[in-house]
């Protein structure tokens, strides 16, 4: 999905932020058979859970494009 998700860079300004599920107990609990998970964030609003497991590509040009 990393790999895939930063084909998209040229074409919209974002960061992107790794977090290791596995270190974490309580991201562990929730998002252990979910892994890879991709989450977005605009300014002061809270973070949407976007895709896992694969790119959604529709979702996330959807976000970036708002």
């Amino acid at each position: 999905m990393l790999h895939a998700l930063q084909q998209y860079g040229g074409s919209y300004p974002f960061t992107i932020e790794v977090v290791d599920v596995d270190a974490d107990e309580k991201l562990v609990e929730q998002f252990d058979e979910l892994v890879p998970v991709l989450f977005g964030k605009r300014d002061d609003l809270p973070s949407v859970q976007l895709c896992h497991y694969f790119l959604d590509t529709e979702k996330l040009e959807q976000f970036l494009s708002h």
